[in-house]
Order: structure tokens, then C-alpha cells, then sequence
């Protein structure tokens, strides 16, 4: 079994930058995913941001520019940075891993606004 974790959400002014921690850990072996979705009230879980096992990342046009991913020597961990965040980037935000089942954290909340 795989557990997946999320942490760094908050509130934020818009323009202002936020840094998000996702932690894997458990049955972690051959290729998989790690990515940041997002969800707001009434909607799906819509892709931000990923980056697989062999390190090839990928960016929704959403965050492209603004948003950038990262991984540890681990592999295990995603971290994304979030800068110029915009009133619209507020939502939940979940980490997935993914290996053919996903996996998901519980959400971390992401608040822009004045």
C-alpha cells in the first residue's frame, strides 16, 4: 500500500507565493506518477502539475510559468512552488500517486485573496 501526504497550504494575498510538500511513502517500486490536482466547490479534481518516476514533469496550462515542480533524491516526495497566485488558483489541493492505482492525500487548502 502506498500513503500519500500534503502539507503547506494557507492563505495568501493576491501576487504572493506559496510552497506545497507532498510525501509519499509504503509500497513505492517501478514507474509511477506524482501530481498536484485541485478542486473547487461543485467541480472535479482538475491536474496542475506532475512529474513521473524517470523525473519528466508536466504542467497544465493553468500553471505553466507560474508553477514549478520538484522531486527529492528519493523520488518520493513532489514539491510544487506556487508564485503570482491569482484569487482564481483557490482551492483544495491534493497530491495523487499513481502506478496504475492512484493513491490520495487528504487535501491541503489554498486561499488567495485581499
Amino acid at each position: 500500500q502506498v500513503q500519500v501526504v500534503e502539507s503547506g497550504g494557507g492563505w495568501v494575498q493576491p501576487g504572493g507565493s506559496l510552497r506545497l510538500h507532498c510525501a509519499a511513502s509504503g509500497s513505492i517500486r517501478g514507474f509511477y506518477t506524482l501530481a498536484w490536482f485541485r478542486q473547487t466547490p461543485g467541480n472535479d479534481k482538475q491536474l496542475v502539475a506532475s512529474i513521473t518516476s524517470l523525473n519528466t514533469t508536466y504542467y497544465t496550462n493553468s500553471a505553466k510559468g507560474r508553477f514549478t515542480v520538484s522531486t527529492d533524491s528519493t523520488k518520493t516526495t513532489l514539491d510544487m512552488l506556487m508564485n503570482n497566485l491569482k484569487p482564481e488558483d483557490t482551492a483544495i489541493y491534493y497530491c495523487q500517486h499513481s502506478d496504475g492505482r492512484a493513491t490520495w492525500g487528504p487535501g491541503t487548502q489554498v486561499t488567495v485573496s485581499t
